[in-house]
């Protein structure tokens, strides 16, 4: 009976331990679930809300084509420019600067432009640079242009930016239409 006895505490604290485990993992598991539905109901923030364009500025034009160049600061996470658009004009495009039979052409860049988290994406002449075409006025210095930017999750940021004069950025346009 004494062998019987000792047996009987220790398979009651075996018992009394795996009830423990198994109830704390049915707690971790519900404690998973609701920080998974907390994670859910709580919408990731907009790109649009971390990013900032900073020393912007837009070449004066006076009919055809220009465009607007500055500093995109990424402060939140990885996200791509999609696309621009301004009543300054029929369209806007995100524009690259490539070699093209040993001259300089910019052309409509494919997917967008990527914006690095914590990092700075620069849109100069001659390089990356959000077009635009078909302008509905001129663009005289000391005029703002107002331009809203969109990311890939579809929030916009809407930028200001003066007209500046500049006589760089004469490249050639690799595209279906110049306007």
């Amino acid at each position: 009976m004494q062998r019987h006895t000792a047996i009987t505490p220790a398979l009651g604290a075996a018992l009394a331990t795996l009830l423990l485990l198994s109830g704390c993992a049915g707690t971790a598991g519900a404690a998973g679930a609701d920080s998974a539905e907390t994670a859910a109901a709580t919408p990731a923030p907009e790109a649009a809300a971390s990013i900032t364009l900073e020393e912007a500025w837009v070449k004066a034009a006076d009919d055809g084509m220009t465009a607007l160049f500055g500093h995109l600061v990424n402060e939140g996470g990885d996200t791509t420019l999609v696309a621009a658009s301004t009543e300054a004009a029929e369209m806007a495009e995100l524009h690259e600067t490539v070699e093209k039979d040993g001259a300089m052409m910019m052309r409509q860049k494919e997917g967008g432009f990527a914006l690095a988290a914590g990092e700075t994406f620069v849109l100069e002449p001659g390089a990356n640079h959000v077009m635009i075409m078909g302008l509905t006025g001129p663009l005289l210095a000391g005029d703002e242009v107002t331009v809203t930017l969109e990311f890939e999750d579809g929030s916009t940021l809407e930028v200001t930016a003066p007209v500046k004069d500049y006589s760089g950025a004469n490249e050639e346009y690799d595209g279906a239409e110049a306007h």
